[in-house]
């Protein structure tokens, strides 16, 4: 599907408020943006899809001025427009509020929304009337919190709705959301979506960005389609499948796409060998009670529950990057005493974590030298891996994992998302681990990325590599899972087997908090 169809926009006007006529970016060896055309108007919901490295980000920097374009003009209200950068973009009625709320969670929420244009009183910030206005703005959006309360005390997903408290009091006229929702739960999500409409009502133009599909259809008036850093279509949401949206994203018709998800998924073998890693009442005070487990060869166990179910906290306990107070670990049939994460990556066990930027990628190296990072480090900086293996292993894998751009010199802060995360796959990878435990690998990547990764798990168990799955998107885990360990309240309350698992199971399980039990594999 390459046709670019012209949906047609909200009633309310014909004319955008934002229109984009051929941007073009280009960057040394890549070229982001080519000839793409982008409209928004007042009073509805547009989400931007696309595959990680498709252009979005793109796109949205160009339009707020973090990015200049090298072809092309952007006109805001019928006025040709060039922004310096975010600010001169704000001051025009653009706002935008990103997945890492940027905002001072040490001050109070009222401090937050009106940073920098606090009312005064005879020279000196008028309190009292910070904490009318703040309350104004925030009952504008529905949001019933306390203006003088800090920050830092409300969750994430109420600090959002601050951001955007604080871009209705610059009278932004447009506010871009960028993946606002990929730490919320459904409650959160569901609050977001109302005050998203509230504001879409009152005329708002509101770009959204987001790789939940369900999220787009429930929300969206319209949406625009990118890949490979060109235009695919411009649709009415009503008017386009879910299928025919996947397809439009990653340029694969509905047969290959099943081909992928039929990959995705691998049988559960019989296995003779001892578990790769036996814990037997491993736990941590605060963190997650103590829980029994054992993990196969070519095997793929799938952690389920909420967040905060400790989920991750298991996960770190596996890895020693937390010190258990309680149970013991085997590998290979053999005690391991977890002194940290250096004795795993001994023992053969490797961890993707959820943070890649805070914990896993350095943003200044490049991708060759963040791939040979964990290699390097097993074998100590005296000892330095050979150019020419090292080169010899980098190609191997930006091949294997299809990695984009195939450049080793790239830095790997200019790589999409779901290219990073490959970067840190292939990085584990190269050490050759026994246990691979890879938490959240599919968050914030676009549908294209999660398929690869999906069908690179499922091949690396079958291969016999140990797999520990971590997701918040439940039919992920028990697509790919040959078991699922099932997470609430800290505590591990049951063990699921077989084909038969269904996500209404696993959903009942995290929902009741039954005691632990374990069902047999058919």
């Amino acid at each position: 599907m390459t046709e670019t169809l012209s949906a047609a926009p909200p009633a309310a006007t014909a004319e955008p408020i934002v229109d984009m006529r051929g941007i073009s970016i280009e960057f040394p060896g890549v070229k982001a943006l080519q000839d793409v055309d982008f409209r928004l108007f007042p009073g509805e919901v547009h989400a931007l899809m696309g595959e990680n490295g498709a252009g979005k980000s793109t796109l949205i920097k160009a339009l707020t001025g973090v990015y200049s374009v090298d072809s092309g003009v952007t006109r805001l209200a019928g006025r040709p427009v060039t922004f310096s950068g975010p600010a001169a973009a704000q001051d025009a009625g653009i706002s935008t509020v990103y997945q890492e709320v940027n905002l001072c969670t040490n001050l109070t929420v009222a401090e937050n929304i009106l940073l920098g244009r606090e009312p005064r009183r005879f020279g000196a910030i008028d309190a009292r009337a910070m904490r009318v206005r703040a309350a104004e703005l925030l009952d504008r959006i529905g949001l019933d919190i306390d203006p003088v309360s800090v920050l830092g005390s409300h969750p994430i997903a109420v600090q959002q709705l601050v951001a955007i408290a604080r871009a209705v009091a610059v009278d932004s006229h447009v506010l871009v959301l960028d993946e606002p929702t990929s730490s919320l739960d459904s409650d959160e999500v569901a609050e977001l979506f109302r005050t998203m409409r509230v504001l879409r009502d009152n005329g708002v133009a509101i770009l959204f960005v987001t790789h939940f599909i369900d999220q787009v259809y429930e929300i969206s008036d319209r949406m625009t389609v990118l890949r490979n850093g060109r235009l695919v279509g411009e649709y009415a949401t009503a008017e386009l499948s879910r299928i025919g949206l996947v397809s439009a994203m990653i340029g694969r018709e509905l047969g290959e796409l099943e081909e992928v998800e039929r990959l995705a998924t691998h049988d559960t073998a019989e296995r003779s060998a001892p578990p790769v890693l036996r814990a037997k009442g491993l736990g941590r005070s605060g963190a997650i009670e103590p829980f029994d487990l054992e993990i196969n060869p070519g095997e793929v166990v799938g952690l389920a529950g909420l967040l905060g179910s400790g989920r991750t906290e298991l996960a770190r306990l596996l890895f020693g990057a937390d010190r258990a107070d309680s149970g013991r670990v085997e590998v290979g049939g053999n005690p391991l005493h977890l002194r940290g994460p250096r004795t795993a990556i001994a023992a053969g066990i490797a961890f993707c974590s959820e943070d890649r930027k805070g914990e896993g990628l350095i943003p200044d190296l490049s991708v060759r030298d963040n791939l040979v990072l964990a290699m390097q480090a097993a074998r100590g900086w005296t000892r330095p891996i050979p150019r020419r293996v090292k080169n010899e292993l980098v190609e191997s894998y930006l091949e294997t994992l299809d990695i984009r751009p195939r450049d080793p010199d790239a830095l790997i802060r200019n790589l999409s998302g779901g290219n990073q995360q490959k970067v840190l796959l292939a990085r584990w990878l190269v050490t050759k681990p026994k246990l691979l435990i890879l938490d959240e690998p599919t968050r914030g990547i676009d549908v294209g990325a999660k398929a690869q990764i999906q069908k690179l798990v499922a091949e690396l168990a079958a291969e016999g590599l140990a797999i520990v799955f971590i997701s918040a998107e439940l039919e992920e885990v028990v697509r790919i899972s040959d078991r699922i360990v099932v997470l609430r309240d800290r505590r591990k309350v049951a063990e699921l087997a077989g084909p038969d698992v269904g996500v209404d199971e696993v959903m009942d399980l995290i929902a009741s908090g039954e005691p632990e039990r374990e069902r047999a594999a058919s």
